[in-house]
């Protein structure tokens, strides 16, 4: 299976695409963590690598640290499912 590295600006709307989000501003959430994105991805059902000391390469001189899955499925539809679970879980946390 193929490995897909999911790094917190992928999903994150505060950012432009031009800084790394890949999924459209209504689809993505704000300032998503590492760690955030590495338990969404668990929910979601797969099994996540996290890897804090990882540093985002277009934005090198922060610490976002990264999550790595293997899976089969599309990077979009795991990208989407795990910015819905990232929200759901900032919704359980209030």
């Amino acid at each position: 299976m193929p490995e897909l590295i999911i790094w917190p600006a992928y999903i994150d709307s505060s950012k432009s695409r031009s800084e790394g989000r890949r999924l459209p501003k209504d689809a993505a959430v704000d300032s998503p963590s590492a760690a955030e994105v590495a338990n969404a991805a668990k929910q979601v059902g797969y099994e996540p690598e996290y890897e804090p000391e990882k540093q985002y390469p277009r934005s090198w001189w922060e610490s976002s640290g990264r999550v790595t899955v293997e899976t089969d499925d599309d990077k979009d539809d795991v990208l989407r499912a795990v910015a819905v679970y990232v929200d759901v879980l900032r919704e359980e946390e209030e």
